[in-house]
């Protein structure tokens, strides 16, 4: 007879939980590897038809190392099983691993796509870069407040010529020298760790020609478009190339009751550094790109009646549907027929 098991995954005990012909057969703990986890399973379930666990931090490798085992894993949306988990009179992980082995049971849960070891090492690469960007751009910011309570002001550049006016309005203060010099040496080795993952970043992209591919959109960037190849990976893991604007969350929400019917905010679901990408390709191409393309021109006319920021959500999601069209064909962006 067929098994059905849930696993609440924890960073150092994952609690299991065994179904059989609708009751519970076994139920424990087992520290959260998966070789491990495995081996438990096959001991306690003869034909395990399905393991179901939520997402999380550790869903990839459990995912992947449980397939390697053999084991029928299958990673659910956590939003999704909450709902049902929250059934449970008292929230525990053995409970949650009960409710988790019954939904695989019943089968009423949203099966998740987890990406491969290769889209996550991209995503980590980009991750990494602008994490580092981030800090340099704190470290900046917070060097000029310190100087200008001094009445010292640094002039508004980068880069190097920042370090030098630096270094200049410091050259007299010798008190206020010691405090900021560290806060510059800082600055600078991460500008330089950034630098690096950058002419990786770019590296990686020259040899993707699908990065290639996308970059010909006005607007679109090396990061940009690697981000969206690692988030989408197969093109064909969408049917009509509209869901991805659904997936990275620029589609509207909508909320039917009875008599009240009305499309809300977009829903901010998925990938949000996707999407905030995205918006910002599209903000370029609206304010800085001199491409004479139907989409910008689409998207002027939106903003002259919805506003500037509907505008540039509504060619962000036209982006990301044209972006997976592109993929799909393999046709370079044109100008004059984007739109459509």
């Amino acid at each position: 007879m067929d098994e059905y098991i849930g696993l609440d995954v924890s960073l150092k005990e994952t609690a299991v939980s065994i179904r059989r012909d609708g009751k519970r057969v076994w139920r424990g703990k087992c520290p959260s590897d998966p070789q491990l986890l495995a081996a438990l399973i096959r001991k306690h379930a003869s034909a395990p038809k399905r393991v179901v666990f939520e997402t999380g931090p550790l869903s990839v490798w459990i995912f992947h190392a449980l397939a390697a085992e053999g084991v029928p894993a299958i990673c659910i949306d956590a939003r999704h099983a909450k709902a049902a988990l929250d059934m449970a009179a008292n929230k525990t992980d053995a409970n949650d691993a009960d409710g988790l082995a019954h939904l695989a049971e019943v089968g009423f849960y949203k099966e998740v796509r987890v990406k491969s070891f290769d889209s996550m090492l991209t995503r980590t690469l980009v991750a990494a870069r602008t994490r580092l960007v981030r800090i340099g751009t704190e470290l900046s910011n917070q060097i000029r407040g310190l100087m200008k309570t001094f009445g010292l002001i640094v002039p508004a550049v980068t880069g190097s010529k920042f370090e030098h006016h630096v270094h200049a309005l410091l050259a007299d203060n010798t008190d206020l020298g010691q405090i900021i010099r560290p806060l510059l040496e800082a600055w600078h080795a991460v500008r330089l760790r950034s630098a690096e993952l950058g002419r990786k970043l770019l590296a990686d992209a020259r040899r993707n020609a699908a990065c290639q591919l996308l970059m010909s959109i006005p607007g679109v960037g090396v990061v940009t478009a690697t981000s969206f190849v690692s988030a989408i990976e197969e093109p064909a893991n969408f049917k009509h190339s509209r869901s991805v604007g659904a997936f990275v969350g620029l589609t509207t929400r909508r909320y039917q009751s009875g008599e009240i019917n009305y499309d809300g905010h977009i829903s901010r679901r998925g990938d949000s550094h996707l999407r905030g990408l995205l918006y910002e390709a599209a903000t370029v191409l609206l304010t800085r790109s001199r491409s004479e393309c139907d989409l910008r021109k689409w998207g002027l006319q939106l903003r002259e009646r919805l506003g500037f920021k509907r505008a540039t959500v509504a060619v962000a999601r036209k982006l990301a549907v044209i972006m997976h069209s592109m993929l799909i064909t393999g046709e370079p962006f044109r100008e004059k027929s984007a739109a459509a």
